[in-house]
């Protein structure tokens, strides 16, 4: 089974930066799709970053011009740079991941999540 791993998130003032990991573990023999999600309390989870095989990378509105995901394509490793953070920033940011094992099975993954947490 393909296992994720998040990791970086922590206390930050506004306006500062935080940059997420997402360690994927497994037989992994393609990733087709690389997401970052994020949930507070009180709303519904939302996709806030997204990169395709191909390269293409696209984010909600409200993180746009601030947050940058990007991938080690050799260690399997998602990172989601934030910078400029806001309290509204606030959450449990999980990454997700799809793809193909080598065994050609599909796989759909999640990790634990990490908890940003942005003070005004």
């Amino acid at each position: 089974q393909v296992r994720l791993v998040e990791s970086g998130g922590g206390l930050v003032q506004a306006g500062g930066s935080l940059r997420l990991s997402c360690a994927a573990s497994g037989s992994i023999s393609r990733i087709n799709f690389m997401g970052w999600y994020r949930q507070a309390p009180g709303k519904q989870r939302e996709l806030v970053a997204v990169r395709f095989n191909g390269g293409n990378s696209n984010y909600a509105d409200s993180v746009k011009g601030r947050f940058t995901i990007s991938r080690h394509n050799a260690e399997n490793t998602v990172y989601l740079q934030m910078n400029s953070l806001k309290p509204e920033d606030t959450a449990v940011y999980h990454c997700n991941l799809r793809g193909s094992t080598w065994s050609r099975y599909d796989f759909n993954s999640w990790g634990q999540g990490t908890q940003v947490t942005v003070s005004s």
